[in-house]
């Protein structure tokens, strides 16, 4: 069985949109095109090839920062939850300790009837595109810094 894209989430900066796989997942098509700029983390080797396979007319002409490379380049290594860690980013209560194994179980809960594992399944991806953005604001003068050291 091949792995399907069950959520994708968007954040602008102001506000969240949630694409869910049988409801409107089809939407990130016109979605994606209306931005200049897409901000991720380790979305160059997962995201994009992933939302590619499944949906090959999306073009991705936007400049693209993915956000795990400078990070590492600037000391912080391991995965996003890692890093909002050593950054002081706290998760809600609900998401707290939550990573992508328990995505996976909670989308399958969600396939049996349960709509409370999708409403926790799209607040633990709200955390993770909303979070980029206090990463960045956190951040982003050491990586300037270290860009001008070198």
């Amino acid at each position: 069985m091949q792995d399907k894209i069950t959520v994708v989430g968007i954040y602008n900066g102001n506000e969240t949109k949630t694409y869910v796989r049988g409801i409107n997942l089809e939407d990130i098509i016109e979605e994606f095109s209306k931005y200049r700029l897409l901000v991720s983390f380790n979305g160059a080797r997962f995201d994009v090839p992933f939302i590619k396979s499944e949906f090959p007319e999306i073009e991705f002409k936007q400049l693209h920062i993915d956000l795990m490379y400078p990070l590492r380049r600037i000391g912080y290594g391991g995965g996003l939850k890692n890093i909002e860690k050593l950054l002081g980013i706290c998760r809600s209560e609900d998401t707290d300790g939550m990573n992508g194994f328990d995505a996976v179980r909670l989308w399958k809960k969600y396939e049996k009837g349960d709509e409370e594992a999708l409403a926790l399944l799209v607040k633990y991806n709200r955390e993770d595109i909303v979070n980029l953005k206090s990463i960045i604001e956190l951040t982003y003068s050491k990586m300037v810094e270290k860009a001008l050291k070198t």
